[in-house]
């Protein structure tokens, strides 16, 4: 390497190691936390089943039974929501 090329290449690794840093922390799973399906309000989910949408946020209805939200774990199936039509359902561990 000429000295030219070092800052370049510096700069390039310390970046690399930013990124991988990043990608490790977002991928640690919240141990207190589950995915709970069935009960986020439009444009409020984390996150959904494949093929229903993107991601956070991206749920178009409410209570989508494939769109999940974290909650704090072992309260899921106790959560409780009313749909528009007036009919109750309770949280999901799997979307359906």
């Amino acid at each position: 390497m000429t000295i030219r090329t070092t800052p370049i290449a510096l700069a390039a690794a310390v970046a690399a190691a930013s990124l991988l840093s990043v990608a490790a922390s977002a991928q640690t799973p919240d141990a207190s936390k589950e995915k709970c399906y069935g009960v986020s309000m439009a444009g409020h989910n984390d996150c959904a089943s494949a093929g229903n949408n993107s991601c956070s946020g991206q749920s178009k209805v409410d209570y989508d039974a494939k769109a999940w939200k974290l909650v704090a774990k072992g309260t899921c199936t106790a959560m409780e929501v009313m749909a528009k039509d007036g009919m109750k359902h309770k949280g999901m561990l799997a979307p359906m």
